[in-house]
């Protein structure tokens, strides 16, 4: 294993530990994680839903433009 490797460890198992304020800790990143992840289905649902009504405004009205 190379020493850096090791040192990485310690200084997230440190901040895990709340000894350290300068790393988040791995439930943060996580949470973060799952966070982002959130952000782009949520914006990927809104794009269908913008395309969608765009879609029914010109069924209702055809001479309606975008």
């Amino acid at each position: 294993m190379h020493r850096e490797t090791l040192r990485l460890w310690v200084r997230q198992a440190e901040a895990d530990a709340g000894s350290r304020n300068d790393r988040v800790t791995s439930d943060e990143r996580e949470r973060m994680k799952a966070l982002e992840r959130e952000v782009r289905e949520l914006r990927k649902a809104n794009e269908i839903l913008k395309a969608a009504s765009v879609f029914f405004a010109k069924e209702l009205d055809p001479t309606r433009s975008k």
